[in-house]
C-alpha cells in the first residue's frame, strides 16, 4: 500500500548518522546599542546541550548529534530569541540580537493558598504522570508557576515566566524548563504543553548512574524517538515495531465527552438512574474501528523530503504501531486490540493535517500528530534530551 500525494516527497533512503557532531558558534549582543551580552542562557531545545555567553558576549555549542533543533537564548530583562537549526556537518554561525523585554500581561489569576495547592497537586499529576519515575521528580521552585482552573470545563492551564527547576531522581537530570503553557483537559482526557527545556547530567556514583542509564535506555526502547528513528533508516522489523492501518468513524451511540460529562455534573446527586445511564454512555468506545493486518513497509508511509534532515509520513485514517519487545500493562478503552493478537505494546498515531514532519533525532517537528496508548502514556517524569543515544542493548522479544 503507498499513500502518498507525488508532489509532496521523494524516495526514502536510509540516513547515516554523522559520526562528528555539529557546531554551532555565535555572538549575543543587544539590538539596540550592539553591546554585548554576557552569561545568556544559551541552549537547544529539548537537549542535553546548552552553555552560556562569554563576556565578549560569544558562544560554541559542540558535539551535537544532527538534527532539527530549536536554539533559544534566554536573559532576564530581554526577550527569547528563538531560532530554528538544521544541524548537519557544516558549522553554523548566529548572531543573536536581543530586545529589551517588554512586560506581557496575563490574564489577573486570583487564588487562595487552598486553591493553589490543589491546582498544583493536579499539576503535578498531569505533568509528572503517576508513575514509579513520577514519584522521584521534584520541582524546586513551585511557586514560580501560575495556575488557572476553569470548572466548567474542567480544564487546568498553567504557565511559568521564570525557568521551572526540576530533579528528577528516577532517570538523574536536572531540567531546566520554561513553561509557556501547559492545557490538562479532563473532560476529553487530553493533554498539550509548550516550553523550552535544557537538561544536564545529575551527579552520583558509578553504581548510580548505571541505573540511571539502564532506566534511560527502557524508557528508549519502544517511545516515539526510537520508532521514527528506525522509520528513517528502514529498520523497522529488525528493531521489533510493526505498522498497519487503523481506520475509524466516530462511534454514532456515543456522544460528544462534554456533553456526557455535562449530564453527569447535572444528574450527580439527584438521579441515579441519570447517573447510570451517562455512565453507560461514557464507556461506550469512542470509535467504530477496522484494522487491516496488511504489514506496512517503511516506503509504505515514509519519504524523506528535499530539505536536508526532514522527512515525511503520511496514511489514511490512523497509524497502528506495534512493539514487540514490550507487554502492554495499561487497558486502553479506546485502542483496538484484536484478540488473537498478543498483548504487545500498541500506539495510534493520528494527524491533523495530511502529513507530519520528522527529523534524524526521530522527533516530529510538526503539531501534527497526536499519539494514543503506550506513547501517551510517558510525561515529563518520562522525557528523554532529543538528542539521546542508547548504550545498552534492546529487549529480547517477550512472546
Amino acid at each position: 500500500m503507498r499513500f502518498w500525494l507525488p508532489l509532496l516527497l521523494i524516495l526514502l533512503c536510509p540516513v547515516m548518522l554523522l559520526a562528528q557532531g555539529g557546531t554551532i558558534t555565535g555572538k549575543v549582543s543587544r539590538m539596540d546599542t550592539k553591546g554585548a551580552i554576557a552569561k545568556a542562557s544559551v541552549f537547544l531545545s529539548n537537549s542535553s546541550f546548552g552553555t552560556s555567553s562569554n563576556d565578549d558576549g560569544t558562544f560554541s555549542l559542540t558535539g551535537i548529534r544532527p538534527g532539527q533543533y530549536q536554539l533559544i537564548i534566554s536573559m532576564i530583562g530581554y526577550e527569547d530569541f528563538t531560532q530554528t537549526v538544521m544541524v548537519g556537518k557544516d558549522p553554523i554561525k548566529i548572531n543573536a540580537e536581543l530586545l529589551p523585554n517588554v512586560t506581557q500581561l496575563h490574564e489577573v489569576v486570583i487564588t487562595t493558598p487552598a486553591n493553589w495547592k490543589i491546582n498544583y497537586a493536579l499539576f503535578l499529576k498531569r505533568f509528572f504522570g503517576e508513575s514509579d519515575n513520577a514519584r522521584k521528580c521534584r520541582i524546586l521552585n513551585p511557586h514560580d508557576i501560575t495556575f488557572i482552573y476553569h470548572k466548567a470545563t474542567k480544564k487546568l492551564e498553567a504557565y511559568s515566566s521564570d525557568f521551572i527547576l526540576i530533579e528528577n531522581r528516577a532517570l538523574g537530570y536536572k531540567v531546566k524548563f520554561m513553561l509557556k503553557s501547559f492545557t490538562s483537559d479532563d473532560i476529553n482526557d487530553e493533554i498539550a504543553w509548550q516550553g523550552n527545556v535544557l537538561y544536564t547530567e545529575m551527579g552520583g556514583s558509578a553504581s548510580q548512574k548505571k541505573v540511571w542509564q539502564t532506566k534511560r535506555d527502557d524508557i528508549y526502547y519502544g517511545s516515539s524517538r526510537h520508532f521514527f528513528r528506525s522509520l528513517q533508516n528502514a529498520t523497522l522489523s529488525k528493531d521489533g515495531f510493526q505498522m498497519m492501518i487503523l481506520m475509524r468513524k466516530p462511534n454514532p451511540e456515543r456522544p460528544a465527552a462534554s456533553v456526557i460529562q455535562h449530564k453527569l455534573d447535572a444528574f450527580n446527586g439527584i438521579n441515579r438512574d441519570s447517573i447510570n445511564y451517562w455512565l453507560m454512555k461514557y464507556n461506550l468506545p469512542k470509535y467504530d474501528q477496522n484494522l487491516i493486518r496488511q504489514p506496512l513497509k517503511e516506503t509504505d508511509v515514509a519519504r524523506a523530503i528535499n530539505e536536508p534532515g526532514l522527512f515525511g509520513i503520511a496514511f489514511p485514517g490512523c497509524l497502528y504501531v506495534i512493539y514487540t519487545r514490550k507487554r502492554e500493562e495499561t487497558d486502553f478503552k479506546d485502542i483496538f486490540r484484536p484478540l488473537d493478537m498478543p498483548n504487545y505494546q500498541v500506539s495510534v498515531i493520528s494527524l491533523s493535517q495530511p502529513y507530519a514532519l520528522f527529523d534524524q533525532n526521530g522527533s516530529v517537528v510538526t503539531q501534527t500528530a497526536l499519539f494514543e496508548g503506550t506513547w501517551s502514556k510517558n510525561k515529563v517524569a518520562e522525557l528523554l534530551p532529543i538528542d539521546y543515544v542508547p548504550v545498552g542493548p534492546p529487549p529480547a522479544a517477550t512472546f
